[in-house]
C-alpha cells in the first residue's frame, strides 16, 4: 500500500528546517529578492545538507567534515518560481547540469554510487549513448571539435596502452625482484650482490650443475661458504638450512606487516573481488594506488619466501588497479562505471598475459572467468592490451629466454593414442584434487574466522612460513622455487643427465637402453619417493596457505602439484611399457617411436593442466594458456581431454570453482552469469520471501510538496523512488533516483522562505501551476517493469543480461505492487539453494547454511534499494580491521550501524 512519510520523523525534519531557516535568514527575509543559501560556515546561510542531515555544533567549527553525497557544499538558490524544465532528459542518463541546452556536453560530479552498491548498467549505457550523440553533433562545428571527437574515440585505446605499459613494467620488476630475493635465501654473488644466481654465473668460465640442475660457479657463494665451511659437511648443511629459514621468515613477516598496515585490500588472490566488481558492484579502495603498490611488493616478498602461492591472481588484481587508476584520466571511462568495466576486463587479460607470457590465453581468461559484460570492442582492446603487456615484459626481462612461454618445451614430445588412458586418469585425479582442495580450504578459512588465529594475521603468516620453510628444505624438489620445479618436471632426460629424475640406470639415460650391469629404472625410484613426499606436504601447505593475509595466487601451486602427479604417473606408465613391451598396443605404437615411447615430462604437462582445471574449472582459456606456456600446439588434444574430464569430475563433486566458492564464503553479492537456474516460481513468490516488509514508498506525479520530498529523502534512504499517477491509483509513470533529487535540491534550489515547504513538485510534462517545481526530465519513463506472474528465471535474466538494478512489479491492473532489486534476487537464490534443500545439505555445509541466514538478513533488510546499507556498511568496512573475524560477517557491521543509529 502506498503511504505518506511518517508524520513523526517528517515533522522533526520539517520543524528543524523551519527553525533553522527562520533563525539564519531573518535579515534576508526582509528583502523581496530571491535568497541564496550557501554553506553552513556562513551564519546567514543554510545548505541542503543541513536540511536532511543536521549537524551538531562542535568546539571547533572550522573542522568541517569531508563532504559526502548528503553533505555536499553546493550552493542552494531559493526561488519558488524556478523552472527546471530545461534540464537535459534524465531518462536518457544521469546528467549534472541545469538550464542548459541538451546539446551541451554532460558532466558528472565525481562518482555518484555509494560504496558496495550496484551500478545501473542501463542508465550508464544510456548516458554514454547520449554523450556520443552530442559529440557526433558537435564535431561538425569546427576542426577543434573534430579533434576532440577523435580523441574521444581513441581514448579507450590510449587507456589500455597505458595499462599495458605499466603492468608490463611492474611485472618485470616483480619477476626480477622475486628471483633475486629467492636466491638470497641460499647465497649471494660476491662480485655483484644485486645479481641473481643465474646472472652471477653468466660470465663465469667454470659453470657446472649439481644433480638438481642448479648452476654452480666460483662467483656464487653459499652462506656456509662465506664463513669458510667446507662443502659437503654436516655443518654446511645446518648453516645453509638456518639461513634459508631465517631469510624466508623475514620476507614473509615483512609482507604480512605491509599488507596489514598500508593496504588490507592487497591480501588474497583478488580474482573473486575483481569478478564481483566486474559484475557491477562498487568496492571503494579495492583498486586504489596503495593497493597496487603493496600488492606488487607483496608478490615479491611472498614468492621469495617460498610460500605455496603464485603471482597470477595478484597480477590480475594489480592490472585492474592500473585500469581503475588510468581510467580516471579519461572522463569517458572514469565518470561512467559501466564503461569503466570494459577497461577493467581488458586489464584482467593483461594480468594473465604478464604472469604466464600467454596473451591469447589472458584474453580468453578475462572472457571466460572474470568478465560479466564483454562486448566485441572490449575483445579487441583486451587483445591489444595483452599483446603490449607481454611485449614489455619480454623487452625488460634480463634473462636469456628466446621464448615467450614460461615453461617452453616445444613440440619435442610425441604422444600415442593408447596414452589417452593415462591422460584421462590424470583428468580424473585433477577433478578429485580440485574438489578436495576447495572443500578443505573453505573449511580452514571458516576455522580461521571463528578462532583466535584469525585475529592475528601476521602471526598466522609467520607460522605458515615457518612450517613451510622447515618442511621444504630437506626435500630438494620443494627447496627450489615452484617455477623451477615445474621446468624440471616437464623436461625430458637428455644424454648424460645425472639428475635424480633421469637416473634410470647406471651410465644410461633411458629405460629402453639395455644394460645388464644395472637394474632397470635404477635410481628413479628415489626421485619417485621424493616426489610423493613433496606431493603430500605441498598439498597440505597449499590448503593452509591460500587465504592468508598476503598476496597469494593459486595457478602456479596447482600446476606444481599437477606436474608432480603427472611425472609420477608418467614414470609408472613408462615402467609398465618397459616390462610389457609385447603388449599389442605398446608393440604396435612403440616399435615406430624409436628409442623412447613414453615421456614422463609430457605427463607432467597434462597433470598441471588437469589440476589447475580441477581447482578453477576453466576449460578453453586453460588449454590455450597451457599451449602458450609450453609452445606445443600438438598437445592441444590431450590438454583438452584433461581439462574437460577434470571439470566434469570437479563439478560432480563440488558444483563451483575456487573463485566462486570464495565469493560465497565472503558473502559477496554476486549473481553468476554462467549459473543455470531451474525455478518454477514467479515474482510474487520472490516478493513474499523478502524479509524487507517496509512500506512501499512512491511519489505522486503532481501532489507532492518540497517538505514531503525532503522528509522522504531523509527518512527512506532508498536507491530511488517510483513515480505514480496518484497515491490511490498507483499507475507507474516512471522511476527517479534519490541521488538526482539530491542534486537538484543541492545545486538548483527551489525553496522560498515563506512557502518553501509547501511548494509543489511536478513530474508531469506540462504543468498548470505557475509556482511549481518542474522536474519531469529527472524521470526515467521506461523503468524495468514486470508483472506478478513473471517467472523468476526471467527476472534473473533481466538482472544478469540487461543489468537491471531495480525492477518494478505491477499487478493485473497495472498498478505498482512491489519493488525487486538485484540483491533481493541474490538472497532468494541463496534461499532456494540452502533453504529448501536444507535437509539434503551435508553436515559439513552447516556453516554455509548459517552464512545464508546472515546474508538473507543483510540483503533483505539492507538491500540495494536502501542506500543506507551503503552508508553504514561501507564506512565500517573501509575503517575496520579486515583481519579480525569479528568483522568478517556483514551482520556485525549491521548491528553496529543499528546501535549507532539508536545512540
Amino acid at each position: 500500500m502506498a503511504t505518506s512519510p511518517p508524520s513523526e520523523d517528517g515533522s522533526k525534519a520539517t520543524n528543524w528546517f523551519t527553525r533553522r531557516l527562520s533563525s539564519k535568514t531573518s535579515k534576508a527575509s526582509r528583502s523581496s529578492s530571491p535568497i541564496r543559501l550557501t554553506t553552513v560556515t556562513n551564519p546567514n546561510f543554510v545548505s541542503f545538507s543541513d536540511i536532511i542531515r543536521p549537524r551538531r555544533p562542535t568546539e571547533h567549527q572550522s573542522r568541517v567534515p569531508a563532504p559526502t553525497m548528503d553533505e555536499s557544499l553546493v550552493d542552494i538558490a531559493v526561488n519558488a518560481s524556478s523552472d527546471v524544465s530545461s534540464l537535459a532528459d534524465k531518462s536518457r542518463g544521469t546528467i549534472d547540469f541545469f538550464h542548459t541546452p541538451p546539446t551541451t556536453m554532460p558532466t558528472v560530479r565525481g562518482s555518484h554510487y555509494e560504496d558496495w552498491s550496484t551500478i545501473d548498467w542501463l542508465s550508464d549505457q544510456a548516458r554514454d549513448r547520449l554523450r556520443h550523440q552530442i559529440i557526433t553533433q558537435q564535431k561538425k562545428e569546427s576542426a577543434w571539435k573534430r579533434f576532440l571527437a577523435l580523441h574521444d574515440a581513441l581514448s579507450g585505446w590510449f587507456c589500455v596502452l597505458l595499462i599495458a605499459v605499466n603492468i608490463g613494467i611492474i611485472a618485470a620488476i616483480v619477476d626480477i625482484g622475486a628471483i633475486w630475493l629467492a636466491n638470497i635465501k641460499t647465497g649471494i654473488c660476491l662480485p655483484a650482490f644485486y645479481l641473481s644466481r643465474e646472472q652471477c654465473c653468466w660470465t663465469a668460465s667454470n659453470q657446472t650443475y649439481d644433480k638438481y640442475q642448479h648452476v654452480l660457479c666460483d662467483n656464487w657463494y653459499t652462506w656456509a661458504n662465506l664463513i669458510r665451511i667446507d662443502n659437503g659437511t654436516t655443518t654446511e648443511y645446518i648453516v645453509d638450512y638456518i639461513a634459508y629459514v631465517f631469510f624466508g621468515l623475514i620476507f614473509a613477516t615483512l609482507c604480512a606487516i605491509l599488507v596489514k598496515t598500508f593496504a588490507p585490500y592487497a591480501c588474497g588472490s583478488g580474482v573473486p573481488e575483481v569478478k564481483t566488481i566486474l559484475s557491477g558492484f562498487i568496492i571503494r579502495g579495492y583498486l586504489g594506488v596503495w593497493t597496487l603498490l603493496i600488492k606488487s611488493l607483496g608478490m615479491v616478498l611472498g614468492t621469495s619466501a617460498n610460500l605455496l602461492l603464485g603471482k597470477e591472481g595478484p597480477f590480475v588484481h594489480s592490472s585492474c588497479c592500473c585500469g581503475n587508476i588510468f581510467a580516471r584520466l579519461f572522463p569517458k571511462y572514469g565518470q561512467n562505471e559501466a564503461k569503466k568495466r570494459e577497461i577493467l576486463s581488458a586489464a584482467a587479460a593483461a594480468g594473465v598475459s604478464v604472469a604466464f607470457g600467454a596473451p591469447i590465453g589472458g584474453v580468453l581468461f578475462s572472457l571466460e572467468e572474470v568478465s560479466y559484460y564483454f562486448p566485441l570492442k572490449t575483445l579487441w582492446r583486451s587483445f591489444f592490451c595483452a599483446m603490449i603487456a607481454s611485449l614489455i615484459v619480454k623487452i625488460l626481462s634480463p634473462f636469456e629466454n628466446q621464448h615467450l612461454g614460461l615453461f617452453y618445451v616445444g613440440n619435442r614430445y610425441r604422444w600415442f593414442y593408447f596414452e589417452m588412458v593415462p591422460f584421462f586418469l590424470l583428468g580424473v585425479l585433477g577433478g578429485l584434487f580440485g574438489a578436495l582442495f576447495i572443500k578443505l580450504n573453505l573449511a580452514w578459512c571458516r576455522i580461521r574466522k571463528k578462532t583466535r588465529l584469525g585475529r592475528y594475521p601476521v602471526l598466522e603468516v609467520i607460522l605458515v612460513a615457518l612450517v613451510t620453510l622447515l618442511v621444504s628444505y630437506p626435500n630438494p624438489f620443494t627447496r627450489m622455487s615452484m617455477s623451477d620445479l615445474i621446468r624440471r618436471l616437464i623436461s625430458s632426460c637428455e644424454t648424460e643427465d645425472e639428475s635424480l629424475l633421469c637416473n634410470y640406470q647406471r651410465n644410461t639415460t633411458s629405460a629402453y637402453e639395455k644394460n645388464e650391469s644395472a637394474k632397470p629404472l635404477y635410481g628413479v625410484w628415489l626421485s619417485v619417493g621424493l616426489l610423493c613426499s613433496a606431493l603430500v606436504t605441498q598439498t597440505s601447505l597449499f590448503i593452509l596457505t591460500f587465504g592468508i593475509k598476503v598476496p597469494c595466487g593459486l595457478f602456479i601451486p596447482s600446476m606444481t602439484l599437477g606436474a608432480i602427479t603427472g611425472r609420477i604417473v608418467g614414470i609408472l606408465f613408462e615402467t609398465l611399457v618397459y616390462y610389457q613391451p609385447n603388449f599389442f598396443l605398446f608393440a604396435a605404437e612403440c616399435s615406430t617411436a624409436g628409442e623412447q615411447c613414453v615421456v614422463p615430462g609430457f605427463y607432467a604437462v597434462i597433470g598441471a593442466c588437469a589440476f589447475l582445471g580441477g581447482v578453477t574449472r576453466m576449460t578453453v582459456s586453460l588449454v590455450v594458456i597451457m599451449v602458450e606456456l609450453t609452445g606445443g600446439l600438438s598437445y592441444s588434444v590431450p590438454l583438452m581431454c584433461a581439462a574437460l574430464v577434470s571439470k566434469f569430475v570437479g563439478d560432480a563433486l563440488v558444483g563451483q570453482g575456487i573463485y566462486d566458492a570464495h565469493i560465497q564464503l565472503n558473502n559477496y553479492p554476486y549473481l553468476d552469469v554462467k549459473a543455470e537456474f531451474v525455478d518454477q516460481t514467479t515474482a510474487v513468490t520472490v516478493l513474499e520471501t523478502k524479509q524487507d516488509k517496509n512500506e512501499l514508498i512512491m511519489l505522486p506525479r503532481d501532489s507532492l510538496t518540497v517538505g514531503e520530498l525532503i522528509n522522504i529523502i531523509h527518512t527512506y534512504k532508498y536507491n530511488g523512488y517510483p513515480v505514480v499517477s496518484s497515491r490511490e491509483e498507483a499507475s507507474i509513470i516512471g522511476f527517479v533516483l534519490r541521488r538526482d533529487l539530491q542534486l537538484v535540491l543541492e545545486q538548483r534550489a527551489v525553496i522560498n522562505v515563506q512557502s518553501s515547504l509547501n511548494t509543489q513538485i511536478s513530474f508531469s510534462r506540462i504543468t498548470h501551476q505557475s509556482n511549481s517545481i518542474h522536474i519531469y526530465r529527472l524521470l526515467n519513463r521506461s523503468p524495468a517493469t514486470i508483472t506478478l506472474d513473471t517467472p523468476t528465471t526471467t527476472i534473473i535474466d533481466m538482472c544478469r543480461k540487461l543489468g537491471a538494478q531495480t525492477i518494478l512489479v505491477t499487478n493485473e491492473k497495472g498498478h505498482l505492487a512491489g519493488i525487486l532489486t538485484k540483491k533481493d534476487i541474490i538472497a532468494y537464490n541463496l534461499n532456494e539453494q540452502y533453504g529448501q534443500e536444507n535437509n539434503h545439505v551435508p553436515s559439513q555445509d552447516a556453516a554455509a547454511a548459517t552464512r545464508l541466514e546472515i546474508l538473507k538478513q543483510i540483503l533483505s533488510r539492507r538491500s540495494l534499494y536502501d542506500p543506507a546499507f551503503g552508508d553504514s556498511w561501507s564506512d565500517s568496512f573501509r575503517k575496520r580491521n579486515l583481519f579480525d573475524p569479528a568483522y568478517s560477517d556483514w551482520s556485525n557491521s549491521f548491528k553496529r550501524s543499528n546501535q549507532q543509529a539508536q545512540q
